[in-house]
């Protein structure tokens, strides 16, 4: 599977440290007001995606454009395939996944939910306090549906879209420089793209881009999932299945990507939530089929891989055709 190198440093964590820093000067500037806080944020989005932009760009011309270095092309491509690597977040997100499923030890004379709760708090954002443990597979179930777009195929189509910009001109982002930009946007999300208090306001624009930048991946999940699946006969009615039930939701990407993946791994999702002591309820994905389960969830994580080297395939069947 193509994902984050653990020996490596992430790249959303030094994104993240940055975020948290501009929030606190942001804040202290605005105080109250909305108008401020608005502007604090859009000015955050920008300076943070463009930084990280610019930095994948630099190390792109640093070690691909010029002469700057000595460096034997197989060397330069492993940099660059690990520093790519570093924006997927396969590994991390499987591992998330099977940490609170295995958690959930059936051979326990007694229920011990402590230790799956604590799990499942590092992979979402709703509260985990009092869940059963059907409400925790449900919510690792929705999670793994809806980061795999996120943390895989968003940065994966943004890498896509960098190799062609860069096959025209080198001078151009590349795909670690749009890779970079989508996790900068991703992770100012993720931190303040919450509708309470002073983030209803500095989040707004951050959230209105990761809209925007994962609304054409969430699509193309949507379509090309089914095609790996081993339902893939049956891909147009699953597609407008996932569409009717996903396109409820309050977000115009999370529901799509829960709903494809609730048909292809054949889980019902969707319900009642609390984040933050508020309740939001979801639209019900795929009612017909079984609440999840430890063996459906892993058939979630079984179609990132093969999603991936289906969409590595086709880019690199249509790069071949236009040269």
């Amino acid at each position: 599977m193509v994902g984050d190198p653990r020996f490596l440093p992430h790249p959303v964590e030094a994104i993240g440290q940055l975020i948290q820093f501009l929030r606190r000067k942001i804040e202290s500037f605005a105080g109250e007001n909305t108008f401020s806080l608005r502007l604090g944020g859009t000015f955050l989005t920008l300076f943070v995606i463009s930084l990280s932009c610019g930095s994948g760009w630099i190390i792109e011309q640093f070690f691909f454009k010029g002469h700057y270095l000595s460096i034997p092309n197989q060397i330069r491509y492993i940099i660059l395939v690990l520093a790519l690597a570093s924006s997927l977040a396969a590994r991390s997100l499987s591992q998330g996944v099977s940490n609170v499923l295995i958690s959930l030890n059936d051979n326990l004379p007694y229920e011990d939910l402590s230790l799956a709760r604590k799990e499942l708090s590092h992979i979402v954002g709703r509260d985990v306090e009092n869940l059963s443990k059907k409400d925790i597979l449900r919510a690792t179930a929705e999670s793994a549906s809806e980061n795999a777009v996120d943390g895989i195929f968003a940065p994966l189509f943004w890498m896509i879209i960098g190799t062609f910009l860069w096959s025209n001109s080198t001078t151009l982002p590349g795909p670690l420089a749009m890779a970079w930009l989508f996790k900068a946007s991703s992770t100012i999300d993720s931190m303040l793209g919450y509708k309470i208090g002073k983030l209803r306001w500095l989040g707004e624009s951050g959230a209105k881009l990761d809209d925007v930048l994962t609304l054409i991946p969430c699509r193309l999940v949507l379509l090309t999932l089914p095609l790996i699946s081993k339902n893939w006969i049956k891909a147009p009615s699953i597609i407008r299945a996932a569409w009717k039930d996903g396109v409820n939701d309050i977000s115009p990407n999370s529901g799509l990507s829960e709903a494809i993946f609730a048909y292809c791994a054949d889980i019902r999702m969707g319900g009642i939530n609390k984040y933050k002591s508020h309740y939001i309820s979801k639209p019900i994905l795929a009612l017909q089929a079984p609440p999840a389960s430890k063996e459906s969830i892993k058939k979630i994580i079984t179609l990132y891989p093969r999603l991936e080297i289906f969409w590595i395939s086709i880019m690199i069947s249509i790069h071949m055709i236009i040269q």
